[in-house]
């Protein structure tokens, strides 16, 4: 459909942020005039009166850049062939940029300070809604760089980091793809909102032509895509090695407070228990009676499904039933966020794709989805709802220096809404060919969140390290590579497709490095959570509320540790697998 064709309550509501593009304009031309006042404070914050009010100016300036960088950026992703908004998006980078270079020089300028300083700062109650900020000055002293060269850096911003936008820009809006068949012969449009329609079908013809159709229309631009991924991964290793640190992976770590040893074991855990996922694929073998599994056999239906396609607003009841759990404020607020129209629904001709969620300080958050009516749809309803909960939760209950979450255990918040929507649903079911259907979903989400994802962060560590170490990657390279993951991944027993090896070309998550693999250890976490709130663990559901109000108050690891769930212990996650073991016996036995 057109955008003008949906109704209205489907539709997000920016006002919040903008009335409409001439206030967005008004207040953007309001605020690039302040980039000069910058000036009075600079070479002066070892004054504390001076460096007081310089931070509380600036944080002002950010929450304004914050409210219009939302509003431009989802105006924009409304359609993405509308130039007004790009236009929009452009005007908001170009005047961003500015404040960033006006603001180079504070960074700087505070790490100079002496470590006695620092601390005092941190501990001084006029400060205290910037202790966080001193503190991360004293950790990333040794990779701060002299004034001018953050000025320049700073400055890079317009033109460089393009890479993401290249690719959306390509893959949303400019790539086309070929109809795909049926065993009948009936054809299909085919994009990315509808691959997992036909990927999930009972017509093994057209799961084989869908999965084959999405990869090789990457495939075919396979040099461009190359040369843009491994553009991106060259900017980031410079970067990080000008910083000073040893590699990208390091330094994405670093910036969270997050232990190397949480990266390796993950990997050395999913690799260890690789034997799981053979499992599953063989027991999946069995119920759909084919002699030979193949890759494009995943995604095939198990069992019975729940039912017709979801209307919107049956996603929403079954959601806001799974949720009582977590109480009644969680409850109210959900209640809140679909009265005041927080989520932009359903697809439209030029619309971002995928699903995210987006927002600014204390303004309701924003959700996009591409809402088609598969139960896949409401469990990224319950996903993205749980980033925009922890995001209200978060801004709501600290300050705006403190409310900024890491991505990190962003991802946990939005893993426990799938889990809990899950389990709710096959507590209540008496059919055992639907809690089949429903534990083969569970499974496949497990599948895809913590193996694939961990498959992912093998890919990028593999690449970002080859750059590193100096060595030439090609799209061959690549995407033999990718090719080789997936063998160890799937197994001798998955037959793979060839054109599996463009797969990463469309991964849009390769483009933010070492992301992905916080997706693993937030369904790891989420399920630790989410098994003893169902327990009636004493204080688990307030545990929970408390570290979705907790912002960045503490670094992410410890943040976890209070919520219950210690990732930089082996036996965290040797306690996942063998539940996640228990809950394959059952698919099996049904």
């Amino acid at each position: 459909m057109k955008r003008s064709q949906i109704a209205e309550k489907y539709k997000w509501d920016l006002s919040g942020y903008c009335k409409d593009d001439s206030e967005f304009f008004s207040r953007l031309k309001k605020l690039e005039e302040k980039k000069d006042e910058f000036k009075k404070y600079e070479n002066n914050l070892s004054n504390d009166e001076i460096l007081l009010e310089m931070l509380n100016f600036d944080s002002e300036i950010s929450k304004e850049l914050e409210v219009l960088a939302c509003y431009a950026y989802r105006r924009k992703d409304e359609n993405l062939a509308d130039k007004s908004g790009q236009q929009m998006k452009d005007a908001f980078t170009k005047v961003s940029t500015q404040f960033a270079v006006a603001t180079a020089f504070v960074t700087p300028e505070i790490s100079k300070f002496d470590e006695a300083k620092l601390k005092r700062l941190q501990q001084d109650p006029l400060f205290s809604s910037f202790n966080l900020y001193f503190h991360e000055i004293a950790r990333e002293k040794k990779h701060i760089l002299k004034k001018n060269e953050e000025q320049l850096i700073s400055g890079m911003g317009e033109f460089l980091g393009g890479f993401s936008s290249n690719f959306h820009a390509f893959s949303d809006a400019d790539l086309k793809f070929e109809d795909v068949k049926d065993s009948k012969g009936k054809s299909y449009k085919l994009d990315q909102a509808r691959l997992s329609l036909y990927t999930s079908s009972t017509d093994r013809v057209l799961r084989e032509n869908a999965m084959k159709g999405i990869n090789v229309a990457f495939g075919k631009f396979a040099n461009m895509l190359s040369q843009n991924y491994l553009s991106s991964v060259k900017q980031n290793c410079y970067f990080s090695k000008t910083r000073g640190y040893k590699s990208t992976l390091a330094r994405e770590l670093y910036s969270d407070e997050i232990d190397e040893k949480v990266y390796d074991n993950l990997i050395s855990s999913v690799r260890k228990n690789i034997g799981f996922l053979y499992k599953f694929f063989e027991a999946k073998r069995k119920k759909l009676r084919i002699e030979k599994f193949q890759l494009f056999d995943q995604f095939a239906p198990v069992g019975k499904p729940l039912g017709k396609k979801f209307t919107y607003e049956e996603a929403i009841e079954l959601f806001k039933q799974s949720t009582k759990v977590l109480g009644e404020d969680y409850s109210k607020v959900l209640e809140k966020s679909f009265n005041e129209r927080w989520v932009d629904v359903f697809p439209n001709e030029g619309k971002a794709s995928g699903a995210y969620s987006s927002g600014a300080y204390q303004k309701n958050p924003v959700l996009l989805l591409n809402f088609v009516g598969d139960f896949r749809s409401v469990e990224t309803l319950a996903h993205e709802m749980g980033h925009s909960m922890h995001t209200y939760f978060s801004e709501h209950n600290q300050c705006y220096e403190k409310s900024d979450y890491t991505i990190f255990v962003a991802e946990v918040a939005s893993t426990v809404n799938e889990i809990l929507l899950n389990f709710h649903i096959l507590k209540n079911l008496k059919s055992n060919a639907q809690k089949a259907w429903l534990l083969d979903n569970f499974l496949m989400n497990v599948k895809s969140t913590i193996f694939r994802q961990t498959m992912f962060a093998e890919f990028e560590q593999w690449a970002h390290s080859q750059i590193e170490d100096g060595v030439a990657l090609s799209k061959d390279s690549l995407c033999d590579k990718y090719l080789d993951l997936n063998k160890f991944y799937f197994g001798r027993k998955v037959k793979l497709i060839d054109e599996i090896k463009y797969e990463w070309m469309r991964i849009p998550h390769f483009y933010s490095a070492f992301y992905v693999y916080k997706y693993a250890t937030g369904l790891v976490s989420a399920l630790n959570i989410v098994r003893r709130i169902l327990n009636g663990e004493k204080d688990a559901v307030k545990k929970y509320i408390n570290f979705l109000c907790a912002g960045c108050t503490k670094p992410p690891v410890q943040l976890l540790k209070d919520a219950g769930c210690d990732l930089t212990d082996p036996k965290t996650f040797d306690e996942v697998f063998e539940y996640l073991q228990r809950l394959l016996a059952e698919y099996e036995n049904i």
